[in-house]
């Protein structure tokens, strides 16, 4: 018989549980949030500087998919709620201090300015329909005047995406009690890696070699920092308090380990970098792979920074 003394609470089932609240629902709202907020981003950069003509790809194509992404994002986000039936009370109250009120206004902001962005697109998207003719004629003053009042939009988009972009970082760093999450670079970190999926995104979407080479660059510049933020952000908790040092351990030996570094860092971030940088200097690489390869490794991102969030937490 093997007897143990227990001189604490700390890790006892149903006693002292770890947070398991979050699932696979945050982690998909969180990465369909970043990737809308980093394509819309860049079409409204294209537009105000005037290159529309030049990047459809950015402006015309790729936009189709935020309305997409945060439709399914704010859906999956709703069913994972207890009490779904009292969410719109986030929409009736702002409070400044609250990384989650911040949230639900941006998204009340950008998610229908992605369906007027795409409405005002419509002619171009459909250009052998007579427009004139029954209900068509009576969209086409709608249609005509988003197109007008494009680049208004994209003044609007421009902060609104930024703040969604950091947003989704700063929900996680403002949980105190979750040494992993509670770190000041998450929200950069986020903003960062949806911009480099919004672009890997507007490759794939990329009507002309100069727009795609254009956007490899961007990427590439992103990922960089992005891997720099991940550097700091680690070298912060080994420099930090016992608890930081044992969040860490879930990502330098600990069960997220392998899927942090082989598909985050290394698939993610690594590999694509350097297929991008073989490209830009005449190697033929097909532009899909180092593209799929940066939204898998966004993806990955959110579910890993996810689940091994909530096994964190403050000794007392």
């Amino acid at each position: 018989m093997k007897e143990e003394l227990i001189i604490s609470g700390r890790n006892l089932p149903h006693i002292d549980p770890h947070l398991n609240l979050w699932h696979w629902q945050i982690s998909l709202y969180l990465f369909l949030g970043g990737l809308a907020a980093g394509i819309l981003f860049f079409a409204a950069i294209v537009t105000l500087l005037g290159k529309e003509k030049e990047y459809e790809g950015a402006v015309k194509f790729a936009t189709l998919i935020p309305p997409i992404a945060l439709v399914v994002g704010l859906f999956v986000l709703i069913i994972d709620l207890s009490h779904m039936w009292y969410a719109w009370r986030l929409y009736v109250t702002f409070r400044i201090t609250s990384p989650m009120s911040w949230g639900a206004w941006t998204l009340m902001l950008v998610t229908p300015l992605s369906f007027f962005w795409v409405m005002s697109y419509m002619k171009e998207y459909f250009l052998y329909w007579r427009w004139k003719e029954g209900w068509l004629g009576k969209i086409e003053g709608i249609v005509d005047w988003l197109a007008k009042n494009r680049k208004l939009m994209a003044w609007i988009l421009v902060p609104s995406t930024i703040i969604l972009g950091i947003y989704t970082g700063i929900l996680l760093s403002a949980f105190n009690a979750r040494p992993l999450w509670n770190n000041s670079i998450l929200g950069v970190l986020f903003l960062t890696s949806g911009l480099s999926t919004g672009a890997a995104t507007i490759i794939l979407f990329g009507r002309s070699h100069k727009e795609r080479k254009l956007f490899s660059q961007i990427d590439l510049i992103l990922i960089g920092i992005e891997l720099f933020l991940i550097t700091h952000m680690i070298m912060g908790m080994l420099a930090g308090s016992q608890v930081q040092l044992e969040a860490s351990e879930l990502l330098l030996g600990g069960q997220f380990t392998v899927t942090f570094w082989v598909f985050v860092v290394m698939l993610g971030l690594v590999f694509p970098a350097i297929l991008e940088i073989f490209e830009l200097i005449g190697f033929r690489v097909p532009v899909y792979i180092p593209a799929l390869l940066v939204i898998m490794g966004g993806v990955v991102f959110r579910f890993v920074m996810i689940d091994a969030g909530q096994l964190t937490r403050f000794l007392y």
